[in-house]
């Protein structure tokens, strides 16, 4: 989906670049499955395989691109270029500098893009912003204020003190089913009653019955929610709702409603769009749209406690400078 334009006046050729990339969003809203798209024996658009969605856009657009919703050819160059070298950068010889959490080379955000050049995944508001906090947002923010000291990585009196994912817990949605540092990957598998989205962060798994059968009652709530779908047209839609407490994204509220569309759209691509409600939060929806690609290959177990060091290791420290302070008392 590249847009190449040569021997044009450069004011024409960014605006045919924006008008072209406009026409190819990628988001499924409205997109119907191509004609030969696969589809199950049952006659499902086929969704199934593992799906990569590593972007290097960001979720919110840049203050720097103002209003100015789509990059130009120029911009795209520079930013692919960066990202390869921060990828490609070799490791010191002697080690890591102490402190050293994760080096660009150990991570795998992408080295492209969205194809549709978009300056962020937002596309609603028009801005590319998470809409602001309502009052009542506001008032939780500075109500939640704690008069512990601060460690510059946070707390560390307890493992409770830490995130669900250094728990091992969850990656929590909608995060995993947004671009990050790695591990940006999901595995799709239907029947003709279910769908089952395996993310490769924190191995989570969602099983979505497409029946509509009778929703979870309001007082069961879940890590991941409580995810029902149903197909609209060839797009698969998938409704999440009854979120626990405790697993809150950007201090939302347990009335979290998450709305994913899922549009094969040909072999090599899958629409993806994600709507995110929250009244007690956010003074609006907001939505972000980007393409999946067929993975370069399986996912991979994500052993987080076989390995979790981590966690050990921050409360290891923390005990360490206490007793320091204390003169080892």
């Amino acid at each position: 989906m590249r847009i190449r334009v040569s021997g044009l006046v450069a004011a024409l050729a960014l605006g045919l670049v924006a008008v072209a990339v406009q026409a190819q969003s990628p988001s499924a809203r409205g997109v119907d499955a191509a004609a030969d798209a696969p589809r199950t024996s049952w006659g499902d658009p086929d969704l199934q395989g593992v799906w990569d969605y590593r972007s290097i856009t960001p979720l919110e657009r840049p203050r720097q691109y103002g209003d100015r919703a789509y990059l130009t050819q120029e911009e795209v160059t520079a930013l692919e270029d960066r990202a390869a070298r921060n990828l490609d950068e070799p490791p010191p010889e002697e080690g890591a500098p102490a402190g050293l959490i994760h080096a660009r080379y150990w991570t795998d955000p992408g080295r492209k893009v969205a194809e549709d050049w978009r300056t962020s995944l937002i596309v609603d508001p028009p801005n590319g912003q998470i809409p602001p906090l309502t009052p009542a947002a506001q008032a939780r923010r500075a109500e939640s204020g704690d008069d512990r000291p601060r460690r510059p990585g946070g707390y560390a009196d307890t493992p409770a003190d830490r995130s669900n994912l250094e728990r091992c817990i969850t990656w929590g949605l909608p995060t995993a089913i947004l671009p990050g540092l790695y591990n940006n990957n999901i595995r799709i598998v239907q029947t003709p009653t279910s769908v089952a989205i395996v993310h490769e962060m924190v191995h989570d798994t969602r099983v979505i019955p497409l029946d509509r059968g009778t929703p979870l009652s309001g007082d069961i709530r879940q890590w991941l929610g409580d995810s029902r779908g149903h197909w609209e047209g060839d797009t698969l839609v998938v409704e999440t709702t009854n979120f626990s407490e405790k697993t809150s994204y950007r201090g939302s509220t347990p009335n979290l409603k998450l709305v994913e569309r899922f549009t094969r759209i040909d072999d090599d691509s899958l629409g993806f769009e994600l709507t995110v409600e929250d009244p007690d939060t956010w003074v609006q929806p907001w939505t972000a749209a980007f393409l999946m690609r067929p993975s370069e290959g399986e996912l991979y177990e994500y052993a987080c406690h076989e390995s979790n060091y981590g966690l050990r290791n921050i409360l290891e420290v923390a005990r360490d400078e206490e007793k320091a302070a204390t003169g080892g008392n």
